[in-house]
């Protein structure tokens, strides 16, 4: 499937959840907090659903980051000659 064909279904699947809310909103009631809750999660799962759709649709848009390559090979210590070691105190003097 394609990535359009994917967020489709998805959209899809969402529809339905909205509708489902709505029939248990109107069984129980839009007060409770457990109804809110659903309803809200339900309303994130679309806004989150139309940034992933925006997303996807933008030209040239990259698909994963950057990845940025650490060496293996140790620091130069002399960048850390002007700091002490965190939580244990300066080199020269004793923890209390």
């Amino acid at each position: 499937m394609s990535v359009h064909d994917d967020l489709s279904s998805v959209q899809r699947c969402l529809d339905e959840l909205s509708r489902t809310v709505t029939r248990l909103e109107q069984q129980l009631g839009s007060g409770g907090l457990e109804v809110r809750r659903v309803r809200t999660d339900a309303d994130h799962l679309r806004e989150s659903l139309a940034l992933l759709r925006a997303a996807a649709a933008a030209p040239g848009a990259p698909r994963r980051p950057d990845l940025v390559s650490i060496p293996d090979t140790p620091y130069d210590g002399s960048l850390w000659t002007d700091s002490d070691d965190e939580g244990l105190g300066a080199r020269d003097r004793r923890a209390p």
